[in-house]
């Protein structure tokens, strides 16, 4: 890994991170590993991921260490007359501020948005909610809530199934890629006008932005089939269609051998690596045939190409089919497991699958930062234990003297 000697993009920048679980987390762990200062807020008991999906009695999660590297932990009760006075002052101290309780629970706190303004008027306060205002704000939300109602479901799985989740977290950890976003811009903004400002971002929200194109295909619905998709009938919505790209070129993933759950490649069919299929295949004469030469005829006879193109493949390892469609410049992937993604040394060497040491777990794997910025080198550091940062934050920077720190314990505020 990088050192962490080199300045880091959001060095100086203070962000109280009242955050918990997935979505929340997630952003601020982004906006740790770009250099800010990531300060964890967390109630006395903890943030209820450590506790979660443990594999080890008694040591803080994966769930929780993978989602809060770069973070000084400190622990408030802030139901306590003590608590609101010391958040006031975190506030006060902080450039952005991050929270995803439910609707109104910072409100019922008495830190209103007119109120953390009236304490920090420079202060970025950035919620991520479920849904936004209307029917759905009162809707409790979970990932998988969040792909039902912004449109991921309904156009993910075969045409003769049911609805089906993605693997990959839309709902949380997209949503506070795109709450980075609005922080991150709101922080420039700020260069400017001096003032801080309310970012807001909803789970269900950020996952339509990912299925727009989707969108995009109901409009297209109205005007015809929808002619790129395997399915043979259309009715008024657009409808799921299996591994099929979804784009201008058809794609599909096919089999190999020796057949497990995961021996498949993606191959996408360019109209100029139709004829290097072919011959591949061992079909060259399709290649001119009038039936089979064009993408136009092609087109209704999708699910037929590619059921030629796996007769090939499921005869071959996937890595060899990998490198012999490679070889013709054709669009191509594997389908790379969980256990063959976490052993890759290609994904190691660009530090994004690293592994760090925790003082209680020992060495842990887990994802580094996909922003690589040249002049902002990320230096990933373990995930903290609950209130480590306690006397840190309390006693070196808010100047708390130890033995009220001693009674904040004793009284339940920390």
């Amino acid at each position: 890994m990088t050192t962490a000697s080199a300045t880091r993009a959001l060095e100086g920048v203070r962000v109280l991170d009242m955050t918990h679980v997935q979505s929340g987390p997630s952003a601020t762990q982004l906006l740790g590993w770009l250099g800010a200062d990531v300060v964890k807020l967390e109630a006395p008991t903890g943030d209820i991921t450590r506790g979660q999906l443990r594999d080890l009695p008694g040591v803080d999660s994966l769930y929780f260490t993978m989602l809060n590297c770069n973070k000084r932990s400190i622990t408030l009760n802030t139901k306590t007359a003590r608590g609101k006075e010391i958040l006031t002052e975190l506030i006060r101290r902080s450039d952005v501020m991050v929270e995803n309780f439910g609707p109104g629970a910072v409100d019922r706190m008495g830190f209103t948005w007119e109120r953390i303004q009236e304490i920090n008027p420079r202060i970025v306060y950035a919620s991520i909610k479920g849904f936004g205002e209307g029917p759905y704000t009162s809707f409790k939300a979970y990932e998988v809530v969040a792909q039902a109602m912004g449109g991921s479901m309904a156009t993910t799985g075969f045409e003769d199934g049911p609805p089906l989740a993605t693997g990959a977290q839309i709902g949380d950890s997209g949503t506070g890629v795109h709450a980075v976003a609005g922080i991150l811009a709101a922080l420039y903004q700020r260069e400017s006008t001096g003032r801080g400002q309310r970012v807001q971002v909803a789970m269900q929200h950020a996952v339509l932005n990912l299925c727009r194109v989707k969108l995009r295909d109901q409009q297209r619905l109205e005007h015809g089939a929808l002619t790129e998709y395997p399915n043979e009938d259309f009715g008024d919505e657009v409808p799921r269609s299996g591994n099929a790209s979804g784009g201008g070129q058809p794609g599909w993933a096919v089999k190999c051998a020796p057949g497990g759950p995961n021996d498949y490649v993606y191959v996408i069919v360019q109209p100029v690596g139709w004829q290097p299929v072919t011959e591949l295949i061992g079909r060259p004469e399709l290649a001119t045939d009038p039936e089979w030469s064009t993408p136009r005829v092609r087109l209704p006879k999708l699910g037929k190409m590619f059921q030629l193109i796996e007769e090939w493949s499921s005869t071959l390892p996937k890595w060899e089919v990998l490198e012999r469609l490679n070889a013709h410049n054709i669009p191509c992937g594997p389908i790379l497991s969980t256990k063959e993604i976490i052993e890759d040394a290609s994904l190691a060497a660009n530090e994004m699958v690293v592994e760090v040491e925790h003082p209680e777990r020992g060495r842990f794997t887990t994802v580094g930062s996909p922003l690589k910025l040249s002049d902002s080198p990320v230096h990933m550091v373990t995930s903290p234990l609950l209130g480590e940062h306690n006397e840190e934050v309390y006693v070196g920077e808010l100047g708390l003297d130890a033995e009220e720190l001693r009674l904040l314990k004793t009284d339940g505020v920390i």
